[in-house]
């Protein structure tokens, strides 16, 4: 059986299955390596001053990682640079917010070389290679002109932007092309995969065939939506844990009877976090009956500080969270509990468990997994209530969730007042609904579909492309 390669920027290490709970898709990925003898490969998050490619090799619970650190000015162009202040928010429709600059697209093109010259020696002749989301766009490429004939896969964990964003992209047909030397590329959702045919379609002048397979300058590339969804069954044993039921009773105690409505996100900008506090405002301005009787928590971990538009998004934050508190606290209630800091899986399994409506309000997201996590810590019995964004990749499969226009504070402040109002029969019917779509389409599903498909039939391999020395970005 051929053994799986795993590639993405970082590199999870697994923890032995009794140290506690990992991330869904570190679970999936861990479990599809064991299945299949293979190596995760991927930088450790650690610098150095000069690069040798030396690989840092490492075994846990049956599954072995090859990990690399990378120089300081990689980091600044490479992830600081151009993934984050340049394809990140481009590709989740934020082009005021993106940042062209030539050094990152050479710093960018230069890791992704970095990364191919030290993982080819790791592949074998029947090897599967599986490489992950926008920071490793052109390593297919890379690992072509660096003779590999695998079969070898991509799969984007974010929106693809519509063609007339994408093409305010420097160099956007370059990426796009170097993506031809994939197999197999996938994405989140059909609008993110049709928004790519329209690209090929309008930009390369390729063709798109009605089973996905695209085909551009003689070459085919097999293209498809796999939509990924969270480890039900390891979510439901976190629920089990002592850690989950101590933060069930310990925000349920404190809150007393008051209703809880629960956002949690990484702080980013494309979360609309400013916007669903501004429509839990109109909320509270509109019902003056459930002053008292409602809080808001919101959990919003700093991410990617080094960025400065991520500063500005927590100063905003900080200060809009204030406001409210100010315009409608009492001596003996808060409307908002801000919380800029991370839980374990236990813990927010058991904060979802306790709270009364879910807000997860994207501006645009490849999938949004907190939306799942939240209906698979619900109680049978007596659900919550979530309400999602309709721009969030999950809306095309939870539709029995309240689905709202992130944009609209009136939108937001009726659907909170409806869920909260929510009848207990109309909660279970909606939320029977969704746990059936979130089990039926878990992480294993989609890493098996994935997989399936990428050792598929072959197709037909370019021919490694010469160098060139130009910047392929």
């Amino acid at each position: 059986m051929s053994r799986l390669i795993v590639i993405s920027n970082r590199v999870s290490t697994p923890k032995p299955r009794s140290a506690g709970a990992q991330g869904g898709l570190a679970v999936a990925l861990s479990a599809a390596l064991r299945e299949y003898r293979g190596i995760w490969f991927g930088w450790s998050g650690g610098k150095t001053d000069e690069f040798t490619g030396q690989i840092n090799l490492h075994r846990e619970d049956g599954v072995t990682t090859a990990t690399i650190d990378l120089e300081e000015q990689d980091v600044d162009e490479y992830y600081n640079g151009y993934a984050n202040r340049t394809l990140w928010p481009l590709f989740h429709y934020r082009i005021d917010l993106a940042e062209y600059d030539r050094s990152f697209g050479s710093g960018y093109e230069r890791v992704n070389e970095r990364f191919a010259e030290t993982v080819t020696p790791l592949v074998e002749p029947d090897d599967l290679v599986w490489v992950h989301d926008y920071h490793l766009i052109p390593l297919g490429q890379q690992l072509r002109q660096r003779g590999l004939r695998n079969r070898i896969g991509f799969f984007l964990h974010i929106p693809w932007p519509p063609h007339r964003l994408m093409v305010s992209l420097p160099f956007h047909q370059r990426l796009v092309r170097s993506m031809l030397a994939y197999d197999l590329i996938g994405f989140q959702c059909a609008e993110w995969l049709e928004s790519f045919h329209h690209y090929i379609t309008r930009e390369l002048g390729g063709t798109v065939f009605d089973d996905g397979m695209i085909e551009v300058d003689g070459r085919r590339v097999q293209t498809a939506a796999f939509p990924i969804g969270v480890d039900v069954a390891e979510f439901e044993a976190a629920m089990e844990t002592q850690d989950a039921r101590n933060a069930f009773e310990t925000l349920k105690r404190s809150l007393e009877d008051k209703k809880v409505v629960i956002g949690v996100d990484r702080l980013d900008y494309s979360k609309g976090i400013e916007e669903r506090f501004l429509g839990y405002r109109r909320f509270l301005e509109e019902n003056p009956d459930w002053h008292g009787k409602v809080s808001l928590l919101q959990i919003a971990p700093p991410s990617r500080g080094e960025v400065h538009t991520y500063e500005t998004i927590r100063d905003t934050l900080d200060g809009l969270s204030g406001r409210i508190n100010g315009e409608f606290a009492h001596v003996d209630w808060v409307p908002i509990r801000y919380v800029n800091q991370g839980y374990p899986r236990e813990g927010l399994a058991g904060f979802y468990r306790a709270s009364d409506v879910a807000l997860v309000t994207p501006l645009r997201d490849g999938m949004n997994l907190v939306a799942k996590e939240y209906v698979a810590a619900q109680d049978p019995a007596d659900p919550g209530v979530l309400i999602l964004s309709r721009f969030a990749g999950a809306a095309h499969q939870l539709g029995e969730a309240i689905l709202i226009n992130p944009y609209s504070k009136d939108e937001v402040s009726d659907a909170i007042r409806s869920a909260l109002t929510m009848p207990k029969a109309e909660r279970r019917r909606r939320w029977e609904a969704l746990i059936d779509n979130v089990r039926r389409e878990d992480v294993l599903s989609w890493r098996h579909a994935f997989v399936a498909a990428l050792a598929g039939d072959q197709v037909e391999t370019p021919e490694p492309e010469p160098e060139t020395g130009e910047v392929a970005v």
